[in-house]
């Protein structure tokens, strides 16, 4: 398999100073990790195109990025056109692509929206380990655009008993009295606000997870790391074996598309007693299937639909002269 992984430490970037001006020197940069720069980019996407046309293998991806590196000397490094790239490549792709977030990984921003399944989906699956995050903002961006103090403060006031005691004092006292109690009730937010906040980020961190993203059908399957080889080893098997048998139906029948022939596997394997939905099962019988045999009799079925089709387009007072001429002919 062709695989991609992600840099998780910092790394030195060191440009050379110019030769030909005197005034140059050279420069030292520091590259965080999880993060697409438009040098990592390009050979995402260039790894990608290899992958495929060169070498025609699946490919695995251990998604674990924060995004793309969003900086002004990166938008002049055209950091936005290398990401194109690798949708480009991604669109392109003719073999199984998996998309794997490990363990304790997380993918975010850009990066996400890069290598969304959607882009190909008769290609790309994605997983997710249970342990791992998935989502465009991370927890506490989520809260700062969806749940700020104002909405914080307006909870407190429904929940904690201590400030609806105050509510109520304030609503009937006055003068100085109606000051001090709004004295205590603004510290009273002040000393909640953390709580809140905390409680808010760990609610929006549950979203973030595989389960969450399970029922948003935005991944296949939540995955253990330490089942992860086991599974991923007859996941792969079916689909290499699955998308040969689904290509040459295409070959043989033009009409089809990529669903359509899936739906014949899918209607043939239950029509043996084979569990779709389990890769082993599946492997087992796909490798015992006569795969030229499945792709002639489909072919012929197209045939004969395409000479009926032409057949019917002939004015009557032809169609006997033609059945004549091949049955002479046969």
């Amino acid at each position: 398999m062709g695989v991609i992984a992600v840099e998780t430490r910092s790394v030195d970037r060191f440009v050379p100073a110019d030769p030909s001006n005197s005034e140059s020197c050279e420069v030292k940069e520091t590259l965080g990790g999880k993060v697409w720069f438009p040098d990592s980019a390009f050979k995402t996407a260039q790894a990608l195109k290899d992958f495929n046309r060169a070498e025609n293998l699946p490919v695995m991806i251990f998604a674990n990025w924060r995004g793309f590196s969003g900086g002004t000397r990166d938008m002049y490094g055209e950091i936005l056109k290398y990401g194109a790239m690798i949708v480009d490549a991604l669109v392109e792709y003719e073999h199984p692509i998996f998309i794997y977030i490990p363990k304790h990984g997380e993918l975010r921003g850009g990066a996400w929206v890069v290598i969304d399944p959607a882009i190909n989906p008769d290609k790309m699956e994605m997983y997710a380990d249970k342990e791992a995050r998935g989502g465009i903002l991370e927890p506490a961006g989520i809260v700062e655009v969806k749940y700020r103090a104002p909405q914080q403060v307006e909870a407190m006031h429904r929940h904690d008993s201590k400030l609806q005691e105050l509510d109520a004092q304030v609503a009937k006292a006055q003068g100085a009295e109606k000051q001090r109690l709004e004295q205590d009730i603004k510290a009273r937010e002040r000393q909640l606000l953390p709580l809140y906040t905390s409680v808010a980020v760990q609610f929006a961190d549950l979203h973030d997870r595989a389960g969450r993203m399970k029922a948003k059908g935005v991944i296949r399957e939540g995955l253990e790391w330490k089942n992860s080889r086991r599974y991923f080893f007859w996941r792969v098997k079916r689909r290499v074996l699955q998308d040969y048998m689904i290509r040459q139906l295409r070959a043989a029948d033009k009409r089809l598309s990529h669903k359509e022939a899936e739906a014949l596997v899918k209607k043939w394997a239950e029509e043996n007693k084979v569990d779709f939905c389990s890769d082993k099962q599946m492997v087992s019988w796909l490798e015992s299937q006569n795969v030229k045999s499945r792709a002639d009799s489909i072919k012929n079925d197209f045939l004969k639909s395409q000479l009926q089709a032409i057949f019917k387009e002939l004015p009557e007072s032809e169609r006997a002269n033609v059945l004549k001429e091949l049955g002479a002919g046969s």
